[in-house]
């Protein structure tokens, strides 16, 4: 983490977890073991239909609210979807973009994934844009080449005033729910190229404000290490965010002085 140039975000990923209830419970626990968090910024993304509860549960503490996803497209016949509009009004203020099972399950693109990227920024929300490589990926050694791509891709026409809205989640796919987790210095290499292509795309000055996440079995035992890289400044946390203790864990993780 490098606090002197950029926040820290510690954003829990619930995916297709917690009904309404199990959101009330799960707040009520999280609130006195929280605190108020000085250091980073505390964000829990959640299903659509708990976003308007989790708003009002969360309003007087320091947590912002998050979606999974959102549509390109401002409105229209897309039955099912939901705009970053919507959710900017519903009181959300991180979306994720272009997590790898919305990737794999849904076939979504890169171009797609640009597309929301720019969808959100309009909306005024901060896309959380994931990007990762497979293991077989890793193993022919072209994770750099490749996660590059995946960068270059997703920020394709977005200016160099918007990127301190944007956050870049490092996500090995290989690491996401497996219980297998890259080494601290296997992410703090990764999360370094990111910034060097931020750099080459829109300067150092731009590059050093933007924040990098971990996103991939980062829990409490291994959050510290992995915080303790310089370009890591956060994490997309899985499994490990649906449990209070778990989360909050992470957290002080990330608030130490």
């Amino acid at each position: 983490m490098n606090r002197r140039y950029r926040k820290t975000v510690i954003a829990g990923n619930w995916k297709m977890n917690k009904t309404l209830s199990e959101t009330k419970t799960f707040v009520d626990e999280l609130k006195p073991l929280l605190g108020k968090p000085k250091w980073c910024e505390v964000v829990l993304c959640v299903p659509y239909v708990n976003i308007p509860a989790a708003v009002r549960m969360l309003k007087d503490c320091r947590v912002a609210v998050g979606a999974e996803n959102c549509h390109y497209e401002s409105h229209g016949a897309y039955t099912g979807e939901v705009s970053a509009e919507m959710l900017k009004e519903a009181g959300v203020k991180y979306v994720i973009i272009g997590h790898s099972e919305r990737r794999q399950y849904y076939n979504e693109t890169d171009f797609a994934v640009n597309k929301k990227v720019h969808a959100a920024l309009e909306a005024g929300l901060y896309p959380i844009v994931c990007v990762g490589e497979s293991l077989e990926q890793r193993e022919l050694g072209v994770t750099m080449d490749l996660i590059a791509y995946q960068v270059k891709a997703a920020l394709s026409g977005v200016p160099a005033d918007k990127m301190r809205h944007v956050v870049i989640a490092y996500e090995p796919l290989w690491a996401i729910g497996t219980g297998k987790t890259a080494t601290a210095e296997q992410a703090g290499e990764v999360c370094e190229a990111i910034r060097t292509v931020i750099r080459k795309l829109y300067g150092a000055r731009v590059a050093r404000s933007v924040t990098i996440q971990y996103g991939g079995s980062m829990n409490a035992k291994n959050a510290a290490e992995l915080l303790a890289q310089p370009d890591v400044d956060g994490g997309l946390i899985g499994g490990a965010s649906l449990k209070a203790p778990d989360f909050v864990e992470i957290v002080n993780a990330a608030n130490q002085e």
